[in-house]
């Protein structure tokens, strides 16, 4: 299962906080390193399908020493990570042709759609 570090308690910066058991203490998962050769490995098959379900993962986490939740997590971290740099090239590419398309809409920016835009009832 999941690797849990010690208990956050009366000794440590903060006071004991409950963990959804109701114990006396909360408990920290442990982030998972992985080794060079596992990621390796992981990037390979994201390349081939950016799914990976059923008996294909837990072969490969088991190839990997992996536990199937471990390699779940990854490929759903390395999707985030792919949309991600999609939406980046596509606005790199959409700018080299003059169309800029705004990162974050502020309350200036509404303010100017909201002019544009006009209501119309069915």
């Amino acid at each position: 299962g999941l690797e849990l570090s010690h208990c956050v308690g009366a000794n440590s910066l903060g006071p004991a906080v409950p963990w959804r058991s109701g114990g006396p203490c909360k408990m920290k998962r442990v982030r998972t390193v992985f080794k060079p050769e596992q990621l390796e490995r992981l990037e390979q098959e994201f390349l081939k399908q950016q799914y990976m379900v059923g008996t294909e993962r837990v072969d490969l986490a088991a190839t990997l020493h992996l536990t199937e939740t471990q390699v779940k997590v990854w490929f759903q971290n390395r999707r985030i990570k792919w949309r991600k740099q999609s939406m980046e090239q596509k606005a790199a590419k959409l700018s080299q042709f003059g169309v800029i398309q705004p990162a974050t809409t502020d309350s200036t920016d509404i303010k100017d759609h909201e002019e544009d835009t006009v209501d119309v009832e069915l």
